[in-house]
């Protein structure tokens, strides 16, 4: 078998085994007899293996280029503050486009382009009834026009028909919230799925009037995925891949941006006794998600109207490309939960976050008392 083929399967083979024998999704007999059986197709040239590794295609990649930002990742916590007013009002929203290199994994840098400077942008926050002002800004030192579609909008383009901006320039339009929801917004420039696959996503939530239910803490994820030239894993300097990109083979699955934005850079904080909103959107541009967090039940999930969920005590919700669902739920023990797109082979390639839960532990709701609860 093919060398770098083989350097290929077995990279990903090490991520499965770190993300199976980390998170404890298996039992470790049968995670192990998996793996094995694995590196045993890998060995012998299994055919299924061969003709994967072909299809998907891994061409060489130049040495990692230096970067202008350490990463895009978003803090999840960084959300804007609830609305607590029943009137309507005014709203000013400024986005900057940054085209940037930056690591997408460790060793690994890519050419992002974003909003604001992360991947997704910044979440807008504004009620039903207000009228918001964005202005769309292209530094003269980008080398791409740019604009902004917002699926709040009613009208032409979702406002791209009127905020397409080259190098140098920047437009302002405005328009009223008239349907309370959370919605995906991205660059819709030609093509537009290139521009969303470069990382030009956010979330924009209007919320009803006088504001959502009060929560202790939210946060504010968005799953993308990546397609790049080279393999997953290949160390140096990724660039685009428009093949990968239509036949829909991502290398890379990220929350907020990088392979290990909620694992290492911002994992989640909260408490036991807490209870925690949390916005979670696909950009895309292709893949949706299974979205589940690993020891813990949905109390509540809302798509569009806040009036009611559309679903109650829910274990895993599948969010489409260009979506954002809203999910309730109360921490009843300390500990470390895992975050994942439970289509699970897409952890071993990035789509893995960890909220950390500090507090007491309860007997009567678990027992015994996980050894690694506080840690």
């Amino acid at each position: 078998m093919n060398p770098q083929r083989i350097s290929l399967a077995a990279t990903v083979l090490a991520l499965v085994a770190l993300v199976v024998g980390g998170i404890g999704m298996y039992q470790a007999s049968a995670a192990q007899a998996a793996l094995a059986q694995l590196q045993a197709d890998v060995k012998s040239g299994d055919k299924g293996v061969t003709l994967a590794a072909e299809r998907i295609g891994a061409a060489p990649i130049e040495a990692a280029h230096a970067t202008t930002a350490p990463n895009v990742a978003r803090d999840p916590s960084l959300v804007p503050a609830p609305i607590t007013r029943s009137e309507p009002t005014t709203v000013e929203v400024t986005l900057t486009v940054r085209e940037l290199t930056a690591e997408l994994a460790d060793g690994v840098t890519y050419d992002f382009w974003t909003f604001d400077g992360t991947v997704p942008g910044p979440m807008i926050r504004a009620m039903v009834g207000d009228t918001i002002e964005l202005t769309l800004v292209n530094p003269a030192d980008n080398a791409a026009p740019h604009n902004i579609d917002l699926h709040a909008v009613n009208g032409p383009g979702g406002g791209a028909a009127v905020t397409n901006v080259s190098p140098g320039e920047s437009r302002t339009f405005s328009f009223k919230a008239l349907n309370a929801g959370i919605y995906v917004y991205h660059c819709a420039a030609p093509p537009p799925w290139h521009h969303i696959a470069q990382g030009m996503y956010g979330a924009i939530l209007i919320e009803p009037a006088g504001g959502l239910p009060k929560v202790d803490r939210e946060f504010y994820v968005m799953q993308g995925e990546w397609y790049t030239t080279g393999a997953n894993g290949d160390q140096g300097h990724q660039m685009f891949s428009h093949a990968k990109a239509m036949a829909e083979q991502p290398e890379y699955f990220t929350f907020n941006g990088r392979t290990d934005a909620l694992a290492k850079v911002y994992p989640l904080q909260a408490q036991t006794g807490e209870t925690v909103r949390l916005f979670f959107g696909v950009g895309g541009p292709n893949v949706g998600s299974n979205f589940h967090i690993i020891g813990e039940i949905f109390d509540k999930v809302f798509t569009g109207d806040f009036t009611a969920p559309v679903t109650t005590n829910e274990e895993t919700w599948y969010t489409p490309p260009g979506s954002v669902a809203m999910f309730e739920f109360h921490l009843d023990e300390p500990g470390q939960y895992v975050l994942v797109d439970h289509a699970l082979y897409r952890a071993g390639k990035g789509a893995l976050g960890l909220m950390m839960v500090s507090g007491d532990w309860d007997p009567t709701v678990y027992s015994p008392e996980a050894k690694d609860a506080n840690h």
